[in-house]
């Protein structure tokens, strides 16, 4: 797999993983059903998207993620959901907490916070960037700046040394 791909998958890995993450709160289906059926059955590896000028809908495939970080972001951010959300929370601003923010948002902070937090390999930009990409899929508004936000909040007290 070339470099570029390699990116992709990981990438892709990602968005699965937080996709999987709200699947798993809002159906509670559990940790092995999930990456049965984002890995085997390539839920997460395909997008529909739609012309702005007739609205036809085409289906396009994805970069299949790489299901080793797919399995270790998913696995990890259940399990330690409990203290994933106690840094999440101490990160947000002013009246903020977990509980208040949609779904979706919830799924990539807490994707994002293990990375940070579990997967030193991983530059901390690269986790931020890739992140609020992830938001900026998902939301039009100010959601991708809140991300940024909160994910440079964790970074900077988990991994101070490496932000200088």
């Amino acid at each position: 797999m070339s470099k570029k791909n390699s990116g992709r998958s990981r990438s892709t890995a990602r968005l699965a993983a937080v996709q999987a993450l709200y699947d798993s709160e809002v159906t509670g289906t559990p940790v092995d059903e999930l990456v049965t059926n984002f890995i085997e059955h390539g839920i997460g590896s395909r997008a529909i998207i739609t012309d702005e000028d007739d609205g036809d809908e085409t289906e396009v495939a994805l970069t299949a993620p790489d299901p080793l970080l797919f399995t270790a972001i998913l696995r990890g951010s259940l399990t330690q959901a409990e203290q994933l959300d106690e840094i999440v929370g101490k990160a947000l601003s002013g009246d903020w907490s977990l509980d208040r923010l949609e779904q979706v948002l919830r799924a990539i902070l807490r994707a994002a916070a293990f990375e940070l937090t579990s997967m030193p390999d991983t530059p901390v930009r690269v986790v931020i960037t890739e992140y609020v990409d992830i938001a900026g899929a998902f939301y039009a508004g100010p959601e991708p700046g809140l991300v940024n936000a909160v994910l440079d909040r964790i970074a900077r007290v988990v991994r101070a040394a490496e932000l200088g």
